[in-house]
């Protein structure tokens, strides 16, 4: 199991902003160009899903955070991240980084998950 590794989540007010960052492990630094790299999201008792997704040529959003939150990667640096901005309380979860490369599902690969609380 291939695990990428998460930082950034805590406490913020609503209005705030929270920056997320995720780091590939390196049994994938070399093919990374070649993975879809998402966020996903969870909160207890419900499916976990999807925030934002990034190839190297398009970026797509849920429709529930476009215009707040802005999903970026550094090829370079083998991470990406998430920046969200004007949070709300429902953005309230667990988020998760997640690999998918498209050509070779054993390259996937999944964070631990870091907490985000949107509260006053």
């Amino acid at each position: 199991q291939l695990h990428l590794v998460e930082s950034g989540g805590g406490l913020v007010q609503p209005g705030g902003s929270l920056r997320l960052s995720c780091a590939a492990p390196r049994s994938i630094t070399s093919v990374f160009n070649s993975h879809v790299m998402a966020w996903y999201r969870q909160v207890p008792g419900k499916q976990r899903e999807m925030v934002a997704q990034a190839s190297l040529r398009s970026t797509n959003y849920a429709d529930f955070v476009k215009g707040r939150f802005t999903i970026s990667r550094d090829n370079a640096k083998k991470k990406v991240y998430l920046q969200m901005n004007s949070l709300k309380p429902e953005d309230t979860a667990v988020y998760y980084c997640h690999a998918i490369n498209p050509d070779n599902s054993a390259l996937n690969a999944w964070g631990q998950g870091t907490e985000v609380t949107v509260s006053a």
